[in-house]
């Protein structure tokens, strides 16, 4: 059996991700110190992180059990 191996883009987009659900997690007390900045905030590492892991495409799917 064939394991298909991520690039490193990959685990830092899933990183990021990471780090923007825990920004939505603690987002009252963040817009009370941020204001509309920390919306902004987790746009960016959101949207950074859905780059960052889709960028992540290989040519050919894997194959099925």
């Amino acid at each position: 059996m064939k394991t298909a191996k991520h690039s490193r883009n990959f685990w830092l987009g899933n990183g990021i991700l990471a780090v923007a659900m825990v920004t939505l997690l603690f987002m009252g007390p963040f817009s009370d110190a941020l204001g509309i900045w920390a919306v902004v905030i987790w746009m960016v590492l959101a949207a950074g992180g859905m780059a960052l892991v889709m960028s992540d495409k290989s040519d050919e799917p894997p194959e099925s059990d």
